[in-house]
């Protein structure tokens, strides 16, 4: 059972995405806040692209939003409440919301059988489970534009991407296209 607090923000002041550290010494954090509360989340670079990613086509289907005035910079101080599992996204048509639910990832959920019959613990584990912390927003169309743009920026304000393999560049690279030998001169 989760000893870790949940969070519920209907509505949300602020939700954002991101990083304390330099560009492949990142952090990266999701973070959501209202009247008085905040809760911060580590997560994954790739989860902050995919959710970004995901609610670019989400909001692509419905009427056009304005960027909020507010800044998206994480507030402080920034302190991880737990890390970031599961995250799923559903559209209120009737509240014309957006809501996310990002669920917490428990060592638990990467250890393997005894038995290689048996199921592992990611597969065997419900879509949603009630005594997993959790976090849970609700965005109007306006928040979620202003996150999709600041979320793009923050990933891609990283390392260069290589060009032949994609993977981040940085002094050690071993491109896998090339057999770790670099670039093709």
């Amino acid at each position: 059972m989760s000893m870790a607090e949940s969070f519920d923000f209907d509505p949300v002041e602020h939700f954002t995405a991101g990083a304390v550290g330099q560009p492949g010494d990142r952090v990266f954090y999701l973070q959501a806040g209202a009247a008085g509360q905040l809760a911060s989340i580590k997560c994954e670079k790739q989860q902050v692209s995919a959710l970004a990613e995901y609610l670019a086509g989400v909001i692509a289907d419905l009427p056009p939003a304005e960027l909020p005035e507010r800044p998206l910079d994480l507030l402080e101080p920034v302190i991880s409440a737990w890390t970031a599992g599961m995250v799923s996204v559903a559209f209120d048509q009737a509240a014309d919301r957006i809501v996310i639910v990002i669920e917490e990832v428990r060592p638990e959920d990467f250890q393997e059988p005894d038995d290689p019959d048996e199921p592992s613990a990611s597969d065997r584990a419900p879509l949603s489970d009630p005594t997993r912390a959790s976090l849970r927003v609700r965005l109007t169309r306006s928040q979620v534009v202003g996150f999709i743009a600041h979320a793009t920026e923050l990933v891609e304000s990283g390392r260069p991407a290589c060009p032949l393999c994609g993977n981040p560049m940085g002094e050690n690279h071993a491109c896998p296209r090339t057999n770790g030998h670099g670039p093709p001169r």
